[in-house]
């Protein structure tokens, strides 16, 4: 299996085009060792044809269009991107169907709770049904050991992970916790056996999670905030990231520590705010999460498995 990682940062890209904290700042002046990065999202294929989208983010169209293994090679027009599997209905997540009007209609496979959100509070599947098909919801359930797969796209095993976070500030489900309302997944290559955990938005570990984390060949997991309270501390929210459904980087129960208890070959954190300090290449914080044997995803990056 091939993994791509379109863009690595959390809602609003790095730099954030209204912000000037220390990072932002500094990467527009070149005063800190750092990348520009994107927002969140991957794709994966089993043969670098066919490919899934995982999580439609705002920036899709520059990363497509610096993604040479996503770009058409026959036809007037086309793609190699067959379908989109949504882990929850953020608009950070789910943007991106917009951007992808020209080349409808396109499966999207979500649970039924994330195409209730994606109907009525931010009704884009009905939006985008005036276009060549619109977008075709797939319906998923919650079930871990209920698998599906992908149309087009052979070779590939899905399985849903309900995940402890939180839905959208416009869904009826915020606050609100119900299964569906944010899965991960483990995407599983049904040739090698081996496979991807990916969970970009978790409030906390459980039973299920250690679970799959324990014999991932790649595990790709929320890296948002440095600290809990990262984003009062700097005054740009009066939320915990706890409250907005995140687990800090660092601490007992962050996610480097949960990685740690397991030998997963690949161990990266993805979905990074703009805040996190782990951004900054030259930080204590950065060396902290590479001594300890985690990766700081970066746009562009591709992990073979």
């Amino acid at each position: 299996m091939q993994i791509l990682i379109l863009g690595s940062a959390a809602g609003g890209g790095f730099p954030q085009w209204n912000c000037h904290c220390d990072n932002c700042e500094g990467v527009r002046s070149g005063r800190i060792k750092t990348q520009a990065r994107t927002q969140s999202s991957i794709a994966v294929s089993p043969d670098g044809e066919n490919w899934v989208l995982i999580n439609a983010s705002p920036d899709i169209r520059q990363q497509i269009n610096q993604s040479p293994q996503l770009w058409p090679d026959e036809g007037q027009r086309g793609t190699k991107i067959r379908a989109a599997v949504l882990s929850d209905s953020q608009i950070d997540h789910t943007t991106g169907l917009l951007t992808l009007r020209e080349g409808l209609p396109l499966p999207v496979y979500c649970t039924d709770v994330v195409h209730e959100d994606l109907s009525g509070a931010y009704p884009l599947f009905n939006l985008l049904s005036h276009w060549h098909g619109g977008l075709t919801h797939r319906a998923i359930g919650t079930d871990p050991q209920t698998p599906f797969t992908v149309e087009q796209v052979s070779g590939l095993v899905f399985y849903p992970v309900p995940l402890e976070s939180n839905a959208p500030p416009y869904s009826p489900y915020r606050d609100d916790i119900v299964p569906g309302n944010n899965i991960g997944l483990k995407i599983l290559d049904s040739n090698t056996g081996k496979y991807l955990f990916y969970a970009p938005g978790i409030v906390k570990s459980n039973s299920l999670v250690e679970t799959m984390l324990a014999d991932a060949e790649c595990a790709l997991i929320d890296g948002t905030l440095w600290l809990d309270d990262e984003m009062i501390a700097k005054g740009f929210s009066n939320k915990l990231g706890s409250d907005m459904g995140h687990m800090p980087v660092n601490g007992e129960f962050g996610t480097v520590a949960l990685l740690k208890k397991f030998d997963i070959k690949h161990k990266i954190l993805i979905h990074i705010n703009n805040t996190n300090p782990i951004l900054n290449e030259e930080s204590a914080e950065h060396s902290y999460v590479i001594n300890n044997g985690v990766e700081i995803a970066t746009d562009g990056m591709e992990i073979f498995i």
